[in-house]
């Protein structure tokens, strides 16, 4: 399966003769779904143009730490973050050694030290610099700190010569790349997520919803694919694609969610509630459009069921982790919402101001019995898989027997 589709794939193009392969490296990228951004060392420069490069990937191409125009918004850390994975490709010895030693003397080797999206590297260069002991030793540093090495293979070289350290073809790293998005921590366990708002009917024309785009939550269903898990994701109305792998449910209403959930649950090992459902609907639904016929009309509005609440009373139920989308004094009612619902996991989520709804973007402070942890602002997708890391960590405290493994931030982009 591919697992690029829609990721940020940030690719790092050192100087080395197997710099002429990144040009159809960012078109096989592309053509897997991914958004590609490039970065360039000086010397790459001279191996193949930035405008090669910006014109294959469709965005400028970065090159100079101290760009006026760039570093104004400080624009490595902007690079850092939008980052779902970052690949250095060709990778050649001297930047491997100074990835090793921490270096930030230029735009991609600063990019590299702040990046905490897992980084790649596929190394490039002559067989006997590949097989030099210092270069061992730094690529043994680079394991040791959860950095993936991606080949070489081995060949006829530039040079003439023939041996190992040829960079992987741009198909390789493309399989590459996309395999490290698959954790396996959840395989053989079943994950229910709901997903978007609920439509409450007024009369056959109006209903009343709001502002949830479902983004999150879909991000949340493929995060679970990847790490291995069975998906059933239950969705309000959204204008979305259903993620691979992931088995789709249409709903319109709250009651018509609670439905969905109450049947699916019993299957459940994780119940991951992201959608905002509408805590009440109209007592009547008018079977005619309502005339504009008075300055003033009322409604009477009643409670809906509380789908999360439902399935933390649940005797043997699954694990339950929920949102809550507060706009003031978030950190309080998240934690109230938990103790209140009785669930193991909140992620709490200030709305508005460009983030939350409708936004690419959010930032989370997640809680559970005995911690929490803030989640930086950054794109709902990789957000979606640092939560998850948090629910299979909670998840595994919870059911000792037949535990699965715990994975590193860095393992999830």
């Amino acid at each position: 399966m591919n697992y690029l589709t829609g990721k940020h794939v940030l690719l790092g193009v050192t100087g080395g003769i197997a710099a002429y392969k990144s040009a159809e490296l960012v078109r096989q990228l592309r053509l897997s779904g991914a958004v590609v951004r490039v970065v360039m060392t000086a010397a790459a420069t001279e191996f193949i143009t930035p405008l090669t490069l910006q014109a294959l990937s469709g965005n400028p191409v970065h090159t100079d730490l101290l760009d006026p125009a760039a570093e104004a918004a400080m624009g490595h850390i902007e690079l850092a973050r939008w980052a779902d994975v970052l690949l250095v490709a060709p990778a050649t010895a001297d930047f491997i050694a100074r990835v090793a030693d921490g270096r930030a003397n230029d735009l991609l080797a600063a990019v590299c030290l702040a990046c905490d999206a897992p980084l790649a590297v596929a190394p490039a260069m002559n067989r006997a610099m590949w097989e030099n002991p210092a270069t061992g030793d730094n690529l043994v540093t680079l394991q040791a700190r959860n950095i993936h090495i991606l080949g070489p293979a081995a060949g006829l070289q530039a040079c003439g010569e023939t041996g190992p350290g040829r960079m992987l073809e741009p198909a390789e790293l493309v399989a590459g790349l996309s395999a490290m998005f698959q954790t396996g921590v959840l395989a053989g366990r079943q994950v229910l997520v709901t997903a978007g708002p609920t439509r409450e009917a007024i009369d056959p024309v109006r209903y009343l919803s709001n502002h949830s785009s479902g983004r999150m939550g879909f991000a949340v269903a493929a995060a679970a694919v990847e790490a291995g898990a069975g998906v059933t994701l239950i969705s309000g109305p959204v204008n979305l694609a259903t993620p691979a792998g992931v088995r789709r449910i249409d709903v319109e209403s709250a009651a018509d969610m609670y439905a969905a959930v109450m049947q699916a649950v019993t299957a459940a090992d994780i119940f991951i509630s992201v959608a905002a459902v509408a805590d009440y609907r109209p007592a009547v639904v008018a079977s005619q459009k309502l005339k504009k016929e008075s300055a003033e009309i009322s409604l009477e509005l009643i409670r809906n069921p509380d789908i999360l609440a439902a399935v933390a009373a649940l005797s043997d139920g699954p694990f339950t982790a929920g949102f809550a989308a507060e706009t003031e004094a978030v950190a309080s009612n998240a934690q109230d919402k938990r103790l209140a619902k009785g669930i193991d996991l909140i992620a709490a989520n200030r709305v508005g101001a460009g983030l939350g709804f409708n936004s690419e973007e959010n930032a989370l402070h997640v809680f559970w019995e005995k911690g929490e942890q803030v989640l930086p602002v950054t794109g709902k997708a990789k957000l979606a898989r640092q939560l998850l890391n948090l629910i299979v960590e909670q998840f595994q405290n919870s059911h000792p027997q037949g535990k699965v493994i715990k994975f590193d931030a860095k393992d999830s982009a």
